[in-house]
């Protein structure tokens, strides 16, 4: 009998948000057999879902509140599925997540209490209430957390069972009352030239860096790299601004192209931040200008003047010799003549 045995967790947070939302979604994992289960968690009131996507609460250090989430099972059996909550973060891909089982949290995600699970029937939906306390000495600003419902299932291959938690979710900001200090900086600028070959072809520049959240407010980031006389936004155009967490950093790539190779070029990065009120109302956050610069030698093109140039004194040295040529020539023909004038006058 092939013994089975539980070698790794591995987990997949999936978090509702955008246009939508609210809709069921298929849980996701990283097993090639995903569980013959699908379910939704969305933000819920007493009585059901109530439209939200995410949570956000306002509160005071040291007050606390009370709230609900729906969880509704799409399936055709009943299922028990497993509720926790933990602390939240922005992955590199920039899409909010939450630490998996087999770390502990230590933020926000320790302020949350959900009972340990639920059951829900086929086709039926359970409210789950839950608790945020916010510790008496938290800081003032915004903390991330998720909240989940999962399910454990067992992948089979090779002799061996692999335990696969798949969780779907959504996600939670606590903005403690006290002063915003909404910031960034601007780290880790870059940038590469990339040189066409073809003498008559610009080449393009990859510019990278980081933005890194140095407020106590999540700030929304979007803006622009100038850069040989080109400006490319960042997130590309009608994409939603990228946003980051206090003390959490995203990096970004732009790539400037048609930048023709004139020695040095230089440019800057805007960043233009957006930060909001629980309320919606937005908070003043400055513009932050980076100034860059990078080498983009004309090699292609150097080649070509230095390759025209010595066509140039081939042509000047091969006419030069063509003249001295030419000069012994007649000097040849004129002594010639004088040595026959010589001869005539003798006899």
């Amino acid at each position: 009998m092939i013994r089975t045995r539980l070698r790794s967790a591995l987990t997949a947070f999936a978090v509702l948000i955008g246009i939508g939302a609210s809709a069921a979604m298929a849980a996701p994992a990283f097993a090639a057999d995903p569980p013959p289960v699908s379910w939704s968690v969305v933000p819920a009131d007493a009585s059901g879902p109530d439209g939200r996507v995410s949570v956000e609460h306002g509160l005071d250090a040291g007050a606390s509140v009370e709230d609900h989430f729906a969880v509704r099972n799409l399936g055709k059996e009943e299922v028990t599925f497993r509720l926790s909550a933990a602390d939240g973060f922005y992955n590199k891909k920039g899409r909010f997540d939450m630490l998996p089982s087999d770390q502990t949290s230590v933020a926000a995600g320790t302020w949350i209490t959900v009972p340990e699970s639920v059951t829900v029937a086929p086709g039926g939906t359970a409210v789950v209430p839950y608790t945020i306390a916010v510790p008496k000495g938290a800081e003032p600003g915004d903390h991330a957390a998720g909240i989940a419902a999962s399910v454990m299932s067992v992948k089979q291959g090779d002799g061996t069972g692999v335990g696969v938690e798949s969780r779907v979710g959504f996600r939670v900001i606590v903005r403690v009352a006290g002063e915003l200090a909404p910031t960034l900086a601007v780290q880790n600028v870059h940038a590469d030239y990339t040189t066409s070959w073809n003498p008559f072809t610009p080449g393009s520049v990859s510019v990278s860096f980081d933005v890194a959240n140095t407020g106590n407010v999540r700030l929304g980031i979007a803006g622009a790299v100038g850069l040989a006389g080109r400006s490319v936004a960042f997130p590309a155009d009608g994409a939603r601004a990228q946003e980051i967490l206090p003390g959490e950093k995203h990096t970004f790539t732009v790539a400037v192209d048609g930048a023709w190779p004139l020695f040095l070029l230089p440019g800057d990065i805007t960043v233009t931040p957006t930060a909001r009120t629980v309320g919606g109302d937005t908070l003043t956050v400055p513009t932050s200008t980076t100034s860059l610069s990078v080498w983009a030698m004309p090699w292609p093109q150097l080649l070509v003047l230095i390759g025209l140039a010595l066509i140039v004194m081939a042509l000047v040295w091969r006419r030069g010799r063509s003249k001295r040529h030419l000069e012994e020539l007649l000097e040849n023909a004129r002594e010639e003549t004088r040595a026959e004038l010589q001869a005539e006058r003798v006899s």
